[in-house]
């Protein structure tokens, strides 16, 4: 745990997954906290924990919280690298990771064995700071170019995550909807649509504004959307009108052109979601959409933007971004 008078981060040894940014005035954490137990991805196994799911997911479901980092894979593998042992958003979430704690920063390390990377992630609080400054390194351990997702899967959730309440503000621009409903039947965008942030097209014909979670029982959403290229930073925010309690985070443009918006209210039936989760991902990355490493190459662009980034041979790639999260009687201006 990284922590001073104004907020508390806390990070996993196991998935090195930002579990917390606790806004201290108030006690808010508004990261996801898993309506179901977790436990430490290493002592997962199909046999001993079936309530975590039986795919390529499992392992990550058992211990995921809060933001949890996706690379070299963002969303499902084949089942090819599914039999070699790959899950789901890649294996830097389920990895024990080796941590340098000085009491103001935290240093994370990790090798990737199937990806064959190298992983470094720091963690910076100043005194009397609300933001963490969060620094990546990226360092191809083989002797080949190759394309990598990378994608920050930030995932704010109930209570801080309220139906018709908590409100958003981002610097996206052109947008998709999925084009596949996997929402079991709650989706309530029209698939394949395109627009532009904040109005989404419904599903019964009507625009839906995104700046303010959905007002449903029960629902499910996936949108992807291009940061403005126009602007050197790209960034989000979130805030929840009742804890009076904002979070957010800001990036190089360059850096991460893309966002999707993942949204999880109560849908999916299946253990370990059991229909109670309410969430919604900021998830901001080199790749606009979750799909297998196969897809992201054949898709390679779309709105004229990469959708994946060249790691080259022995060499690494190096990333700054800021997290944060304040007490907040207004809405953020961003």
């Amino acid at each position: 745990m990284l922590e001073n008078d104004r907020l508390a981060v806390i990070v996993t040894v196991e998935g090195g997954h930002i579990a917390a940014l606790t806004e201290k005035r108030t006690g808010v954490n508004p990261l996801w906290s898993p309506p179901w137990p977790t436990i430490e991805p290493s002592a997962w196994s199909q046999a001993t924990h079936p309530e975590y799911g039986s795919d390529a997911e499992s392992p990550l479901l058992s211990g995921i919280l809060g933001h949890n980092l996706c690379l070299d894979l963002f969303g499902a593998p084949t089942a090819e690298e599914a039999a070699a042992g790959m899950t789901a958003h890649g294996e830097a979430s389920i990895r024990t990771y080796d941590v340098d704690d000085t009491g103001r920063s935290l240093l994370f390390r990790v090798d990737l064995p199937i990806a064959q990377l190298h992983f470094e992630r720091l963690l910076e609080l100043p005194e009397d700071s609300d933001t963490v400054k969060i620094t990546e390194t990226v360092t191809n351990l083989t002797g080949c170019d190759r394309p990598i997702a990378w994608t920050q899967h930030v995932t704010l959730g109930a209570p801080f995550v309220e139906p018709g309440k908590t409100r958003f503000a981002c610097t996206a621009t052109r947008s998709q909807v999925f084009p596949v409903d996997f929402t079991n039947g709650f989706g309530y965008l029209q698939p394949g649509a395109e627009f532009e942030w904040p109005l989404a097209p419904g599903m019964d014909g009507k625009e839906v504004d995104m700046r303010t979670y959905v007002d449903l029982e029960a629902s499910g959403a996936y949108t992807a959307h291009l940061m403005d290229a126009a602007q050197e930073y790209a960034s989000f925010s979130a805030w929840n009108p009742d804890m009076q309690v904002a979070c957010g985070y800001r990036w190089k443009t360059a850096d991460f052109p893309w966002m999707g918006i993942w949204e999880e209210n109560r849908s999916r039936a299946q253990s370990p979601w059991n229909g109670e989760t309410v969430t919604r991902g900021m998830e901001f990355g080199v790749s606009p959409y979750p799909e297998s490493r196969r897809h992201m190459i054949d898709r390679k662009e779309m709105y004229e933007t990469p959708v994946y980034r060249w790691l080259p041979a022995k060499k690494s790639l190096q990333v700054t971004y800021e997290a944060w999260c304040r007490h907040s009687p207004e809405a953020p201006s961003e």
